[in-house]
């Protein structure tokens, strides 16, 4: 066994290959939310796994911009209907 320094090129050998910028899943749970179309634009948010970092604000962006015309839809639904306007009286 030898006590020696490896040459800088045999470390650079021995040193597995690493991409930091290469595209991994972050893995995180989403919970169904009872909604399908709101489920599916969370489910939208698993493209950003394979993507390059600068490419997750397009994801990001689109998700948002279809959660928020969901939760807008929400408002514009009718509701019940409201009590009739008085009936004015010009005799």
């Amino acid at each position: 066994m030898s006590d020696a320094v490896p040459e800088p090129q045999e470390a650079e050998e021995a040193r597995p290959a690493y991409e930091p910028a290469a595209p991994a899943p972050l893995d995180v749970p989403r919970a169904p939310t009872g909604n399908a179309e709101v489920d599916a634009r969370l489910a939208r948010l698993a493209d950003a796994d394979h993507l390059a970092t600068d490419g997750h604000v397009e994801v990001y962006e689109n998700v948002h911009r279809g959660l928020r015309d969901a939760l807008t839809a929400l408002d514009a639904r009718p509701g019940p209907p409201g009590p009739p306007p008085p009936h004015e009286n010009r005799s």
